[in-house]
């Protein structure tokens, strides 16, 4: 093949653009609505229902429209226009109520579920990948309470309704908080000024302060740096119970998921949501987190005993009385002063050899090597094909050395990278456009979105990464190469759709790079002289990786067993006991074992995950870990850019998505059944 133009193929390539009012979203919201309801009856008329005039219509239907839904859902999270925002909630609601409704059919069950009674059992029918389409698609049917009395069907309805709407003013409210709390430069005492520049000052009777909103850009540094005690409580409480109005609503959102999992036949909604997870119970769940915690905690009491010594030799230093017990608040702070004078690790020294722009050119060239991709950015897009002129647009092609056809277009990534006011407020990755085969054989290709909060520019320096936003920009890179590299024949399968409990997986292993010397060297250029980071601070970063191990994953623990001590309430009684500020601080302390010194929080105001899309599902971080750390040591820790275990990675994991068992692919990468091992090799030493 003669050279590529790479530039010239980008400009051809069609991109989605971002223009819509509030009333074109929600025109466009009820057009959706319509054409559903209208493709549905068409289904539910047919009496002899076949591969040929069910499933291929109904594969090609939703391929072809999935898209449109997933962009103007996706407005509210990134538009700078309040009204935009609100439009993007609204459609969602109104097709999340009309998808319940339509879920809910009884005709369409009924030509689902006989054409899969038909060719369940006849390989020949159909390919694996759409009979396994239509295998879900009955199961959900199912799910939704199809085949119980019209009235018990009628009352999940109206309670999936209700759990929708909770879910989306929960989320609602999280992205436009825009709480702060304001401290004078005195009781910011130890922050570096690098970081009180990026802070806004206004006054409050006639005293000038900084105001620190809780983006965490801003929040973080001062739990962090400050060193007065009273600063980082006051912070730390004000961060811990931002938007109150969300505590009532996952009390709302708890009790109404009770009701559905017990109207369809459960024991628990844990026992609901798991069935369709790797980990299959609630037993298997609950055995894998206590299991952790009993070989973690020990560990953390370790280190916390370490940190207790270290806080009173710094409070004795600084001529202030010792303490008898270490908060929440001291964590950031005394965690990070140990690596600063027991490690030597100055994160805002490392943060100087990863300015945002050169460390996005180099990760970007590592994804190229390993996958054999290229990333071409688009240096002046199109103002309508952006949402926000700090958007970051790149097309993505494969194939570059190996495989044919040559220069395969993939699709669009796009990032958007720093916070500002409505904007989502934490790392991740947004899929808004899954590529399928179409009909033509041709592949439609993807379009994803990273949205991040990382820090922002200066006046005086360029937005500079602090090393674990390195690694979060890893992490949800991870996420959107699984989206773009993917080659299922439908929408359903592709890329991130897969079980929950698997679903980070592939972005936990691309972290082992950022921990890697080689790796870190050439990701790395100071900002002012392009030299790379030097080895001992290389060597220093890469040693603290486990300090503090076991608190931190106490930490992911209380996550999971929170999640799960709400999910697996079995009895009325039990859930009329339940109070879940009390549960909620009591086991963060039992967990942790970091003390909350009697000031209780609704840090739970702000869990996002388990209000929607992780609920009985948080574990899944530390369960996918354990799939990431097998694939890493076993292919990559002896040699990370090696391009033959790249390439083989990418063909097994990443190209199959969820249309095969993952337990089936894992084997398969791995050469044997995944295990433990290297996870707790990994995480204990």
């Amino acid at each position: 093949m003669s050279q590529v133009h790479y530039n010239q193929l980008t400009a051809s390539q069609d991109s989605p653009s971002w223009t819509l009012t509030p009333e074109e979203i929600l025109q466009q919201a009820k057009e959706i609505v319509a054409d559903d309801i209208s493709f549905n009856d068409g289904i539910a008329s047919i009496k002899e229902p076949t591969v040929e005039n069910v499933l291929m219509p109904s594969i090609n239907y939703e391929n072809e429209n999935s898209k449109r839904a997933n962009v103007i859902t996706f407005y509210q999270y990134v538009s700078t226009d309040k009204q935009v925002r609100d439009a993007s909630t609204q459609a969602e609601q109104i097709m999340d109520e009309s998808s319940i409704e339509q879920s809910s059919r009884q005709d369409l069950f009924e030509v689902y579920n006989k054409l899969w009674e038909k060719i369940k059992d006849e390989p020949s029918a159909t390919d694996e990948e759409s009979l396994k389409y239509l295998e879900k698609v009955v199961k959900a049917f199912k799910r939704s309470g199809l085949g119980l009395p019209q009235d018990k069907q009628d009352e999940v309805k109206k309670l999936k309704i209700e759990l929708s709407n909770l879910s989306t003013a929960f989320a609602k409210n999280t992205n436009e908080e825009n709480g702060f709390i304001t401290f004078t430069k005195e009781k910011l005492d130890g922050v570096p000024d690098s970081v009180l520049e990026q802070f806004e000052t206004i006054e409050e009777n006639g005293v000038t302060k900084f105001k620190i909103t809780f983006k965490y850009p801003d929040i973080l540094p001062v739990l962090k740096y400050s060193k007065n005690q009273e600063t980082r409580k006051a912070a730390y409480l004000a961060n811990s119970n931002k938007v109150p109005e969300n505590a009532e609503i996952l009390e709302k959102i708890i009790r109404v998921r009770f009701k559905v999992a017990k109207l369809l036949g459960y024991k628990t909604f844990s026992e609901f949501v798991l069935e369709e997870r790797m980990a299959k119970s609630q037993d298997n769940v609950m055995g894998f987190l206590t299991d952790l915690k009993k070989k973690l905690q020990p560990l953390a009491k370790i280190e916390l005993d370490k940190l207790l010594e270290f806080k009173n030799q710094d409070l004795t230093t600084r001529g202030l009385p010792q303490q008898e017990s270490y908060y929440a608040w001291d964590n950031a702070f005394y965690d990070n002063l140990l690596l600063e004078k027991e490690y030597q690790v100055d994160h805002q020294k490392i943060s100087e050899y990863f300015p945002l722009d050169q460390t996005i050119n180099n990760m970007l060239s590592f994804y190229e090597t390993l996958f054999d991709v290229k990333f071409v950015r688009e240096e002046h897009p199109d103002p309508e094909t952006v949402w926000h002129e700090d958007v970051l647009k790149i097309a993505v092609y494969q194939n570059i050395k190996f495989g044919e056809p040559k220069a395969k277009f993939m699709g669009w990534i796009l990032f958007d990278l720093h916070p500002r006011e409505g904007k989502y407020t934490h790392a991740a990755h947004f899929g808004l456009n899954s590529a399928f085969i179409k009909s033509n054989g041709t592949r439609s290709p993807n379009y994803s979105a990273l949205v991040c909060n990382f820090t922002k520019p200066t006046k005086s320096n360029p937005s500079l990464l602090k090393h674990s936003e390195v690694t979060t920009f890893f992490h949800e890179l991870g996420h959107g190469v699984h989206n773009l590299l993917s080659q299922t024949k439908h929408v359903r399968f592709q890329g991130t759709h897969v079980p929950r409990d698997f679903v980070e997986c592939p972005s936990q292993m691309l972290e082992f790079w950022t921990w890697s010397k080689n790796e870190l060297k050439k990701l790395s250029g100071h900002y002012q002289t392009g030299e790379p980071i030097p080895d001992s601070l290389i060597a220093n970063l890469i040693r603290t990786k486990h300090v503090n191990t076991g608190l931190s994953n106490c930490r992911q623990l209380h996550f999971g067993l929170f999640d799960m001590a709400l999910h697996t309430i079995d009895s009325a009684e039990k859930l009329h006991s339940l109070n879940i500020k009390t549960l909620w601080n009591s086991l963060r302390e039992e967990v942790t074992l970091l003390s909350n010194g009697g000031n209780d929080n609704v840090g739970y105001a702000t869990f996002g995950h388990i209000a929607g899309g992780y609920e009985s599902g948080y574990y899944g971080y530390l369960y996918s870990q354990v799939f990431a750390t097998d694939i890493y040591y076993t292919h990559f820790k002896a040699d990370p850019m090696n391009v033959k275990s790249g390439l083989k990675y990418r063909d097994i994991i990443l190209k199959n998505g969820g249309a095969k068992e993952i337990l089936e692919i894992l084997e398969e990468l791995l050469g044997r059944k995944p295990n433990s091992d290297a996870f707790f090799k990994e995480i204990l030493g």
